[in-house]
């Protein structure tokens, strides 16, 4: 698939797609016309490098962690990479439904207090 096909079915910029090939988080080959072509597999990759950006992870543990994902082998440090950045993934889910769980608790206070007034 082209460049522009994969940016929309995944909703990511051109541009973001060629900064993914310059980290080596995405390969394409070339047509004899010089433009990118993709496999069907890259719109799986392309959400992973986004589900993972999103979580926090760099572009560069995230090409030491590829590997892993593409093979479902890895070394003893990768596999330990891998645990602590889900150990701390974990850590912040663990945050935000603190946060989540407080917000719902002023809502609940403020949308009260205003069917008291009215």
């Amino acid at each position: 698939m082209r460049i522009g096909q994969l940016a929309r079915l995944s909703g990511v910029s051109v541009r973001a797609l060629r900064y993914y090939e310059e980290q080596q988080l995405l390969e394409s080959t070339r047509t004899p016309g010089g433009q990118r072509d993709y496999p069907d597999e890259a719109l799986e990759r392309v959400q992973l490098i986004q589900d993972l950006f999103a979580a926090g992870l760099s572009s560069r543990t995230v090409v030491e962690l590829l590997p892993c994902v593409r093979t479902g082998v890895g070394t003893p440090a990768m596999l330990d990479q891998l645990t602590t950045e889900r150990d701390r993934i974990t850590e912040r889910i663990q945050d935000l439904t603190r946060a989540k769980t407080k917000l719902d608790r002023v809502i609940e206070n403020v949308t009260a207090a205003s069917v008291v007034q009215d």
